[in-house]
């Protein structure tokens, strides 16, 4: 497994509403996360920045690059564009982090 790690940006008072549209994940995301090789996937928030810290385990860097192809996620992402910062393709700015120590 490949383990990926990444930070993003929920805006001020979203938080609830963040947390509110995971809890209720549509299940067709859900199968295409795990058709796309996802793992242990768990997004944290740290509500004095409103950071988003997100942690994955991946498959395959090709496969998991293709999620962000499907209808399901281009879907999702103008459904939270209105709560996070995104990119002009609705993409969540997803500043990727570098593993420098792990624990197995």
């Amino acid at each position: 497994m490949i383990r990926k790690a990444s930070v993003m940006k929920v805006f001020e008072g979203c938080h609830e509403e963040y947390k509110k549209r995971h809890d209720e994940l549509w299940p067709e995301m859900e199968k295409e996360l795990k058709n796309h090789g996802a793992h242990h996937y768990s997004i944290f928030l740290d509500e004095k920045t409103n950071n988003l810290f997100a942690y994955v385990e991946i498959e395959n860097e090709e496969k998991w690059s293709d999620m962000a192809k499907t209808e399901i996620c281009q879907k999702w992402w103008t459904y939270m564009k209105d709560i996070m910062e995104t990119n002009a393709d609705n993409s969540p700015i997803a500043n990727e982090l570098k593993q420098v120590f792990y624990l197995d």
